[in-house]
């Protein structure tokens, strides 16, 4: 067995003659949702399953991931905290503010916490920035995963709001929840176009690749923020 680090805190296992997504346990002997641990070399790891985290695809397709061990981290559509708890396994020094629209999706996400100190759950509407606004301090990166038809709209809004200058967004594209008929190519055309021209901070994306085979019809996307002084 042999451990790579492929970006800070996040390793690629090579196990059972196949590579694997990792992180290094935050909490060690504690599995959040059923992932397998693997002790190396005295340090524990968790299984990273790309089909179950958008993060977690962008790893593997070869993203620059721009998470560091001390990164100030805003989620948005953290669910029940399955990619969350990676993120926080990465932020070994950093902290994660998770934002969650659904009441009960959070009993979950809550539940994470109570383990986990560096996640901050918030029950709020990623739509409403301004809802949060006293709790989440100024972030180095942002990182959405949410199933809106606006989801540029609540990228450019929130980094609007909590977005270091020059700090970097990470967002998952989900185009059936834009339009079900429309080509997913023209949605995420579309989607970057709006992104870069129609709000009023400014975007460079940086990468954007489709996460395929591991989400059908998403777009990973890393982008990094100008403020526009005009």
């Amino acid at each position: 067995m042999s451990v790579e680090e492929l970006s800070d805190g996040i390793f690629q296992i090579d196990i059972d003659d196949r590579k694997v997504l990792a992180t290094r346990n935050l909490m060690p002997g504690i599995s959040v949702y059923g992932e397998r641990l693997i002790e190396e070399e005295g340090e524990e790891y968790r299984l990273w399953d790309p089909s179950r985290s958008k993060l977690g695809a962008m790893a593997l397709k070869k993203f620059e991931i721009p998470l560091t061990y001390d990164s100030t981290v805003l989620y948005l559509g953290a669910a029940s905290g399955t990619t969350v708890s990676h993120v926080s396994d990465i932020l070994r020094d950093g902290l994660v503010y998770a934002v969650e629209f659904s009441p009960r999706t959070m009993r979950d996400l809550i539940q994470l916490c109570d383990q986990r100190p560096n996640i901050i759950p918030i029950l709020a509407d990623a739509n409403k920035p301004q809802s949060y606004a006293h709790i989440v301090e100024k972030v180095d990166v942002i990182f959405q995963d949410v199933a809106q038809p606006n989801q540029a709209e609540i990228a450019a809004i929130n980094s609007k709001y909590f977005l270091e200058e020059n700090g970097h967004l990470m967002l998952s594209i989900k185009s059936r929840s834009i339009d079900t008929v429309a080509s997913p190519k023209k949605i995420f055309k579309d989607e970057v176009r709006k992104l870069e021209t129609d709000f009023d901070v400014e975007f460079e994306v940086l990468q954007r690749k489709e996460l395929e085979p591991f989400h059908e019809d998403h777009l990973g996307l890393v982008a990094q923020m100008f403020v526009d002084e005009e």
